[in-house]
């Protein structure tokens, strides 16, 4: 029913957890994983082989953006979720999904997870900042005591979205590789696309190591992200997450086009000076 789409590069310990979580706490749904392995070295490409697990490789490091458009093109299933590699499902995600799409009525639909990491992201709690010191018995035992709600315009992953969509948008842009905005980038495809159900599901709940440092050592180079988003949609990340999508608030059914305030013109003037601006530099 779904399949589960995850770039990896060079973080095997990290992979190990997601998938082990994936397959420990998924009780109701028919799923499958598929990776795409940027390098392999570090073992990756060995452990999918002797796991069975389906995969598209690249000898170098792509960009999450290419290597989420190639391995979707190995799904079988007519519903992509996405997921980084250093994410834990918890019990009942499955469960929640499938409760939501009992409800939908057509395709236009983007939801996502909530996140729980250390310092940020929809809630913060800590269990644990690597693999080495992850509390998984802590986390079972205290991840839905957690108290939050289902919110409204979340960009963040894990989010899925009907394949049907996601080839009308075309995946994810690749000039935002390696990967910083494309998320937002994607959303505005799709609200182009009139999908104004973006909905965070609460219950849908998965712990989020953040971008850990390893990827760092490993030579994840951070894009202007946000440029990029500018230049191609006039606006920048930030004005769409707040006036569009109505990013972290509670979820009261979908969306429709921003409030036309005072806050909202003077935000988009100054997205279009910093457009101006950037225009002129290039030039």
């Amino acid at each position: 029913m779904i399949s589960i789409l995850i770039p990896t590069f060079n973080n095997l310990d990290y992979l190990k957890i997601v998938i082990e979580s994936i397959k420990k706490n998924t009780t109701l749904l028919k799923y499958e994983i598929l990776l795409h392995i940027n390098d392999g070295s570090d073992g990756t490409l060995d452990y999918a082989k002797l796991n069975n697990i389906s995969f598209s490789h690249s000898m170098s490091n792509v960009g999450l953006c290419t290597a989420i458009n190639t391995v979707s093109k190995k799904a079988n299933f007519d519903y992509f979720l996405y997921s980084h590699d250093d994410m834990y499902f918890c019990p009942g995600w499955d469960v929640a999904l499938i409760k939501e799409l009992k409800h939908v009525k057509n395709n236009l639909f983007y939801f996502s997870g909530t996140m729980i990491e250390q310092n940020s992201a929809h809630i913060s709690a800590d269990f644990g900042s690597s693999f080495n010191d992850f509390d998984e018995e802590k986390l079972l035992n205290n991840f839905n005591k957690l108290p939050f709600y289902n919110h409204q315009g979340s960009h963040f992953a894990p989010h899925l979205v009907h394949r049907d969509i996601w080839r009308k948008v075309g995946g994810f842009s690749e000039e935002f590789n390696p990967g910083m905005c494309s998320d937002p980038d994607f959303n505005m495809k799709l609200w182009k696309l009139n999908v104004r159900v973006f909905k965070g599901i609460n219950d849908f709940r998965v712990y989020h190591f953040a971008s850990v440092t390893t990827r760092k050592k490993l030579g994840f180079i951070r894009n202007n992200g946000d440029r990029t988003f500018l230049n191609k949609w006039g606006i920048t990340s930030k004005f769409f997450k707040k006036f569009y999508l109505k990013s972290n608030t509670k979820y009261d059914g979908p969306l429709s086009d921003p409030s036309k305030s005072i806050s909202y013109y003077y935000n988009l003037l100054i997205c279009k000076i910093k457009f101006l601006f950037y225009l002129k530099r290039y030039f």
